[in-house]
């Protein structure tokens, strides 16, 4: 199934999924002049094109009632500033991701992308159908905003490296750009982690300031030119195996909505999800191609023994962000039993049928 008639076969199970807010009544004269503020640069290739994108389609399909004019990080707020100014009411909404407020809101992490945790397909169904979209609207309750699901980059890559990785012994001290959980587990399993905002990872990754820095995939890399830093790529990325963006609501401009607008920014929303994962998945495979004919990147897969080591250090980290408090916990115990229960069914289905292309030597 194209993930076009995906989107169609899907909208009617939003509803469901989505918690009622009540629209305020208004005539078809009434205006919302709205703005939204991103973590990205206005030029960002897909998240920024696709927040543009939902503010035509929301012009369109409210005809001229609801306006949004989108401004990058930095422009109208700071890149890290959107959560509060949304919050605080100065700003109707932004678009983001969720991982960037753990140190305000543990549990946030667990809404974005888990170390050794689900793909892409497997979050969508917790959010939409398990439950996890319910939790992260009660996790931002107390801030007055309201998330919606908005986009995911996919399955990311391991990174780049200056040297190759043989075994789990060369990664004790390699100095790695890795943040969030991801960096937990790095430094759990004996490496060093330096924390690099996204215009300083070439320049320290050239001269050699960190052995190993990771940023997204193809598209993005390429964009910071990492291919013409350091010559090995590594996969998985075990760190960020489906990272979810989100676009967030002020509860008050929410509610100032009349219930068939707040309809139509549901699947403004959802089409956005659909169509940023779509964006990522063409778009790496296109560069991918490119690293692979053009500059004859060598592509590594991580060693078994050094995963076996991640894997292990991510239990124990979640489970220690778990414990911080009851709404962790709460979610992560949503989360990881919808993990479970979804890689039970997968294995008779995505990961089967993955094995079988593998045996059978059709999965190049």
């Amino acid at each position: 199934m194209d993930r076009r008639s995906f989107l169609k076969a899907g909208a009617a199970g939003v509803a469901a999924a989505v918690v009622s807010y009540p629209g305020k009544p208004t005539s078809a004269q009434t205006k919302w002049d709205w703005k939204l503020v991103m973590s990205w640069g206005i030029s960002d290739p897909i998240s920024s094109e696709f927040c543009q994108q939902m503010s035509k389609d929301l012009d369109v399909m409210t005809k001229g009632q609801l306006k949004i004019k989108v401004f990058g990080g930095g422009e109208l707020v700071p890149a890290f500033g959107v959560f509060d100014a949304v919050s605080q009411g100065s700003v109707e909404m932004f678009h983001s991701a969720s991982y960037y407020w753990a140190g305000k809101l543990p549990a946030s992490q667990f809404f974005c992308s888990v170390p050794f945790g689900m793909s892409p397909q497997q979050s969508n169904g917790w959010y939409y159908e398990g439950g996890g979209l319910e939790l992260w609207r009660e996790a931002y309750a107390p801030y007055n905003l309201i998330p919606f699901v908005a986009g995911n980059t996919g399955i990311q890559m391991g990174g780049w490296f200056r040297k190759e990785i043989k075994t789990a012994a060369d990664f004790k001290g390699i100095k790695y750009r890795m943040p969030g959980l991801g960096g937990k587990v790095v430094a759990a399993a004996g490496g060093t982690v330096v924390l690099l905002p996204g215009a300083e990872i070439f320049p320290s990754l050239e001269r050699g300031v960190v052995d190993g820095a990771e940023w997204v995939g193809p598209l993005y890399d390429m964009a910071l030119g990492l291919h013409q830093a350091a010559p090995y790529y590594y996969y998985p990325g075990w760190h960020e195996p489906a990272t979810t963006n989100e676009l967030v609501i002020g509860t008050k401009a929410w509610n100032s909505l009349p219930k068939e607008i707040q309809q139509m920014v549901e699947h403004a929303a959802f089409k956005m999800n659909i169509m940023q994962l779509s964006a990522y998945e063409k778009r790496n495979a296109e560069k991918l191609v490119e690293l692979q004919t053009k500059f004859k990147t060598k592509i590594l897969k991580f060693p078994d023994d050094l995963l076996k080591v991640l894997g292990d250090a991510a239990e124990k980290i979640k489970e220690d962000l778990a414990n911080a408090n009851p709404l962790s916990r709460k979610v992560y115990d949503s989360y990881k039993k919808y993990q479970q229960a979804n890689r039970a069914w997968n294995k008779y289905t995505e990961y089967a049928y993955k094995d079988m292309l593998q045996s059978t030597g059709r999965l190049a």
